[in-house]
């Protein structure tokens, strides 16, 4: 939908915008920059935290998936919150949470301290969706989807120079707290930044935060991922694992009722509905599957000792930063190019086309993976449709949505994608611990194939999924 309010200092469409807001692009960009860069830093680093903090390959899991889960609540909460009084304000306050939890993280005596600086880690996820709020707020259409294009890409550079960075980093200072101590640093230079030029949103919102909502829902998330984390311990349809996930049922229930009836939704529900919106969303959940359900396995499979474990590579942090490098590379390409791929084949054929590539990548992995270069390929290929897919989602979400209600969208886009990551990782915890072998009980292979696979069973979904949504003028 095309915003054509004019805002205060915000371009008419069709006229080039004040000189400031290429200044604004630009700081935005290094958020995202450094966004990426400390979401993907930490990958490389798994097996040595888990080394130093004592914990196994299966609970390095819970890493990703406690930051997801916090993101999962924390997304909507800012965007609603953006919307009320204003993005940039949510922004700063965001990137606050950011730099206390990064330094947290370095800094962490033990494992529950590691899993609390993560989860302050997770308003990263809130960033995109804020900058997208004010960049919309302050552009036309067409330079909106340039400019998100841009910070989708500055994101994906940011996670490439992260994952090789902080593999080369720790090998050079051979400690892993020393290393994670740069990006507490650049996480603390964003704060002060963000006071610079950046003009604040013009609230479109009325109303009040729907606290009730997001306690619901922060409910609801935990219960679940209490039930999923259990399967690993008791394993099978214990009561330990039957019982929250009925409590995440029943609480789950409750949270969209009370969504459905209030005035001022945390998540406007209604908005998901419609074949023009709704398959979106559901394929956001399975990308999210796909996209970080992975991550955490695959550095720790590359980690593994074939002369113990049976398979994998032995290989240190900046050898698996450096496998990865390729797939980055072509997601930073693929999605720094979205809107021009998005006018040859239109926004629907270039998600198709990029979930079967994840598709195609994720089922080689899952056949072929006895050698480096086989890992390299596979990775390669479904990277290149995961960039595709981060810079096409959120332009498809937001341009299909009421501009009063921008940064609840973006945000609801994010939330469903990491709420999809979070609840896979802890499946993915659970499966690794039901295959096990070795007197270290470490996982087998047979459950690296298993994740693999079920990550490709996402992707085709996805791509059904999409095929069913109803055409717009952008398809």
């Amino acid at each position: 939908m095309t915003n054509t309010a004019v805002g205060p200092g915000r371009a008419a469409p069709g006229q080039d915008a004040p000189a400031s807001v290429a200044a604004v692009v630009g700081l935005l960009v290094l958020f995202e920059l450094t966004s990426g860069f400390l979401q993907t830093g930490v990958m490389p680093l798994l097996p040595e935290l888990g080394e130093y903090h004592g914990v196994s390959d299966s609970a390095l899991n819970w890493v990703v998936s406690v930051q997801l889960l916090s993101g999962a609540v924390l997304v909507p909460v800012f965007g609603s919150l953006g919307d009320l009084h204003g993005h940039r304000r949510m922004l700063r306050i965001a990137l606050a949470a950011v730099a206390v939890g990064t330094l947290l993280v370095a800094l962490a005596p033990g494992y529950p301290a590691l899993l609390v600086g993560r989860v302050l880690q997770g308003a990263l996820v809130a960033l995109l969706p804020l900058e997208i709020a004010l960049v919309r707020d302050r552009l036309p259409v067409d330079r909106a989807r340039s400019a998100i294009a841009r910070l989708v890409g500055a994101l994906t550079l940011g996670s490439l120079l992260g994952a090789v960075v902080m593999g080369a980093l720790a090998r050079a200072v051979g400690d892993i707290r020393l290393a994670l101590l740069v990006p507490a640093a650049l996480a603390a230079l964003c704060v002060p930044v963000s006071f610079l030029f950046i003009p604040e949103s013009v609230p479109k919102s009325a109303g009040r935060l729907d606290w009730s909502g997001a306690v619901l829902l922060g409910l609801t998330l935990v219960c679940l991922l209490v039930g999923v984390s259990r399967m690993e311990e008791d394993g099978g349809l214990s009561a330990g694992v039957l019982v929250p996930v009925a409590v995440a049922l029943v609480a789950g229930a409750v949270w969209a009722r009370h969504e459905l009836r209030s005035d001022d939704p945390l998540v406007d529900l209604r908005a998901m509905r419609g074949r023009q919106v709704a398959p979106f969303y559901l394929t956001s959940f399975l990308f999210g599957v796909m996209y970080f359900g992975s991550q955490a396995p695959n550095s720790t499979f590359l980690a593994a000792d074939p002369d113990t474990d049976g398979y994998g590579f032995a290989l240190p942090a900046l050898s698996i930063a450096l496998v990865s490098l390729p797939a980055t590379l072509a997601a930073m390409i693929t999605s720094s190019a979205t809107a021009v791929i998005a006018r040859r084949l239109g926004y629907r054929r270039a998600l198709m086309a990029a979930f079967a590539l994840m598709t195609a990548g994720f089922a080689a992995l899952a056949c072929f993976h006895g050698a480096v270069w086989q890992v390299v390929v596979a990775l390669l290929v479904s990277g290149t449709g995961i960039g595709a897919a981060l810079g096409a989602m959120p332009t498809v979400i937001v341009e299909a949505t009421d501009p009063a209600r921008t940064g609840v969208a973006s945000a609801l886009y994010n939330n469903v994608k990491t709420v999809g990551g979070a609840v896979t990782g802890g499946v993915v915890a659970a499966l690794l611990s039901e295959f096990t072998t070795g007197p270290s009980a470490s996982p087998d292979e047979n459950g690296y194939v298993v994740v693999w696979a079920l990550c490709a069973l996402a992707g085709v979904a996805a791509v059904a999924t999409v095929g069913i949504a109803r055409r717009t003028e952008n398809d």
